[in-house]
């Protein structure tokens, strides 16, 4: 199975990729899809649309997971958030991949054992299951997304 992990955001929406053997996960690739802070935010949201149908073709994923929106004091901040993750919804599911969503605290709790370990700690582990993500110089959104892409392989074919 191949997993694509997303944490969406509309300035730079993370992703990972991991394929997944039994208990075995491999690094396939990861990376961001940014927008231009200056531009208008319909044109923002066509951009990520673009770049993240651009991924899903490249790396033909079968599931995706993507991190659950949390609502902080800044609703415009929320606001511009969540239309960034109703395209990371959007995209896999008109290419036909299976999309699971998860909350923030699940993936912290299902890679460090505690729902409020910090993204060092999430970062960490993400190291130790995927060595050969350590070699490369990802951004923090990409580590996340693998962090994510980690969660669903950890909870596929069971009940949530």
């Amino acid at each position: 199975m191949r997993i694509v992990g997303l944490d969406p955001g509309l300035e730079h929406t993370g992703y990972g990729v991991i394929e997944v053997h039994g208990n075995a996960y491999t690094f396939v690739a990861a990376g961001r899809v940014s927008s231009n802070p200056k531009e208008a935010i319909p044109a923002r949201l066509a951009v990520l649309a673009s770049g993240l149908a651009t991924v899903l073709h490249e790396f033909k994923p079968t599931h995706a997971a993507v991190e659950e929106v949390y609502v902080n004091k800044n609703m415009q901040s929320s606001m511009k958030l969540a239309q960034a993750r109703a395209i990371s919804l959007l995209i896999p599911t008109q290419a036909g991949v299976l999309v699971h969503e998860y909350a923030a605290r699940l993936v912290k709790q299902s890679l460090v054992g505690k729902g409020n370990a910090e993204k060092v700690q999430v970062a960490h582990m993400v190291g130790v299951l995927l060595p050969a993500s350590k070699l490369q110089k990802l951004a923090p959104d990409a580590t996340d997304a693998l962090a994510v892409a980690l969660t669903h392989a950890h909870h596929v074919g069971r009940p949530r």
